[in-house]
C-alpha cells in the first residue's frame, strides 16, 4: 500500500506542477485575451450578485447561486494553502495567487456561460447543467461528458467529502480532545438534514453560513493587520518585491527563487479558487436568470472573492505578522500569525477552519450529486446522499492520505475536457458576451 501511494503522489505532484500551471494559467491568459479583459465588469458583476431574484428560468437566486459556489470554494486552501504556497515560495507567491484569481475570473465566467446555455431540465422539472452538459450538447462527446461526470463523483467524494471531516475531526481532537468518533457522527447528522433537501436546501443554509463565516474570518484577519500595522507597508513591498526577485527564508523556501514563488504561487491560487475545474459553473447551472452572462458573471465574482481578497489576506496577514519566519510547517505557520492575535486567536481560527470545512462539504455535495445524477439518473439520488453522509462519518475516523492523493488527480481530470470545451466554444462564449451588453436595458 505504501507503493501505491507513493506512486500516485508521484502523479498527483507531477500533474499538479507544470502540467497543471500550463493548462489552466494559459487558458485563463487566451479567454481574457479573446474576450477583451472581461475582468473590467467585476463592479457590474458584484452589483448583480445582490440583485432580488425574478421569475425567470431557474431553482434559486444570484445570490444564492454564488454563496453556494463559495460554499464548496473557500475552504481550507485560504488558510493553510496559502502558507504552504509561501513555506514553499517565499512572500512573493501570494502575488502569482493573487494574479490567478484575477485572471481566473475569464475562465470562470466563460464556464458558466456555456453551462447556463446548455442546461436543460430533468424528469423532476429542475434546471441542471454543468460541463458534462456542455460535452454532450456542445461538443457532442458523450464520452467526455461521462469521464468528466466520473472524475467529478470521485473528486467530491475526496476533496468534498471524507478530507474535509477528517480535517475538521482531527482539528478538534488536537485542540480540543473531542473523540473523532463524537465529531463524525455530529458532523455527518447536520449534512444529513440539509443535502436530503436538495439545491434549495444547500442554497438556503449556504446563504446564511458563508456571509458569516467570510466576514468573521476577514474580521480575524483585519485584527491581527492592525496589531503589526507597522509592518503591513514593508510587507506588502516585500510581497511584490520578492514575487520578481525571489526571497530566501527559513525551512523550506531557503534559497527560494522566483519559479519557485510562480509555481507554488500559480498552484495553489489556481487549486484554491478552482477557476478551469468545472465545479462552480454546476451550481451556476441552477441560478434563475434570462441570459447566461447575466449569471456567468456573478458565477465569476467567486475567484476575486476568493482569492483576489481572501487569499490575498490571508498572504498578508502571514507575512507581516513574521509567522512566515518562525516555522517551516503551514499548519504552525497559520497557528503562530493568529496567536498574536489574543488569547482568543486559536479559537477564532478554529472557528473559521470549522465553518469553511462544513460549508466546502454542503457545497461539494451538489457538485457531486448532479455528476452522479448524470451517470445513473435521478431515481438514484437518495443512494447517493446516503453514500454522502456516509463518506462524512467514515472520512472523520480514518487516515486518507490515499484518498487524498486520489482526489487530487480526479480534480485535475475534471480540469482536461472542461478546458478543452472552453477553447473549442470560444466563438459561443463570444458571441454570447456580444449579444447580452448590445442589448441589456
Amino acid at each position: 500500500m505504501q507503493g501505491i501511494e507513493h506512486f500516485l503522489s508521484s502523479i498527483s505532484d507531477y500533474i499538479w506542477g507544470y502540467p497543471a500551471i500550463i493548462l489552466l494559467l494559459g487558458t485563463h491568459i487566451f479567454l481574457t485575451i479573446r474576450l477583451r479583459f472581461i475582468q473590467k465588469y467585476i463592479t457590474t458583476a458584484i452589483r448583480y450578485s445582490f440583485l432580488p431574484a425574478q421569475k425567470e428560468p431557474g431553482e434559486i437566486s444570484h445570490f444564492a447561486s454564488l454563496m453556494t459556489a463559495l460554499a464548496a470554494t473557500v475552504g481550507t486552501g485560504n488558510i493553510i494553502g496559502v502558507a504552504t504556497a509561501i513555506s514553499a515560495g517565499g512572500p512573493g507567491a501570494v502575488f502569482w495567487m493573487w494574479l490567478t484569481g484575477i485572471l481566473g475570473f475569464a475562465t470562470k465566467y466563460s464556464e458558466a456561460v456555456l453551462s447556463i446555455k446548455f442546461r436543460i431540465q430533468n424528469e423532476n422539472g429542475e434546471f441542471v447543467g454543468g460541463p458534462m452538459y456542455v460535452l454532450e450538447r456542445g461538443l457532442h462527446s458523450k464520452f467526455f461528458a461521462i469521464l468528466f461526470a466520473l472524475f467529478t463523483v470521485i473528486a467530491s467524494f475526496g476533496i468534498g467529502n471524507m478530507v474535509q471531516s477528517n480535517a475538521m475531526s482531527n482539528m478538534l481532537n488536537e485542540s480540543y480532545k473531542i473523540p473523532t468518533l463524537l465529531t463524525g457522527c455530529i458532523v455527518a447528522f447536520l449534512t444529513g438534514l440539509v443535502i436530503l433537501g436538495g439545491i434549495r436546501s444547500i442554497a438556503r443554509v449556504c446563504e446564511l453560513l458563508v456571509p458569516f463565516m467570510v466576514v468573521f474570518y476577514l474580521l480575524g484577519c483585519i485584527g491581527i493587520l492592525i496589531i503589526h500595522y507597522r509592518n503591513v507597508p514593508d510587507s506588502i513591498i516585500l510581497i511584490f518585491k520578492s514575487a520578481f526577485t525571489g526571497q530566501s527564508a527559513l525551512g523550506g523556501f531557503l534559497g527560494a527563487s522566483v519559479r519557485s514563488a510562480i509555481r507554488y504561487g500559480v498552484a495553489r491560487g489556481l487549486f484554491s479558487n478552482e477557476a478551469g475545474l468545472g465545479s462552480a459553473p454546476i451550481v451556476a447551472s441552477a441560478a434563475k436568470t434570462k441570459h447566461p452572462v447575466h449569471q456567468a458573471l456573478v458565477s465569476a465574482t467567486g475567484t476575486f472573492w476568493d482569492t483576489v481578497v481572501i487569499c490575498f489576506l490571508t498572504g498578508l496577514v502571514l507575512v507581516s505578522s513574521g509567522a512566515w519566519m518562525q516555522s517551516s510547517s503551514p499548519v504552525e505557520i497559520v497557528r503562530n500569525a493568529w496567536s498574536s492575535f489574543s488569547s482568543a486567536g486559536n479559537a477564532s481560527l478554529s472557528i473559521a477552519l470549522i465553518t469553511f470545512v462544513y460549508s466546502t462539504i454542503l457545497g461539494w455535495s451538489y457538485y457531486g450529486e448532479k455528476a452522479w445524477e448524470y451517470l445513473f439518473k435521478e431515481k438514484s439520488i437518495v443512494i447517493y446522499r446516503i453514500l454522502w453522509v456516509l463518506g462524512v462519518f467514515v472520512g472523520a475516523n480514518l487516515k486518507l492520505n490515499m484518498v487524498w492523493t486520489l482526489a487530487d488527480i480526479a480534480n485535475a481530470f475534471m480540469a482536461v475536457p472542461n478546458l478543452l470545451s472552453l477553447v473549442i466554444l470560444t466563438p459561443i462564449i463570444v458571441k454570447e458576451t456580444s449579444d447580452f451588453f448590445l442589448n441589456k436595458d
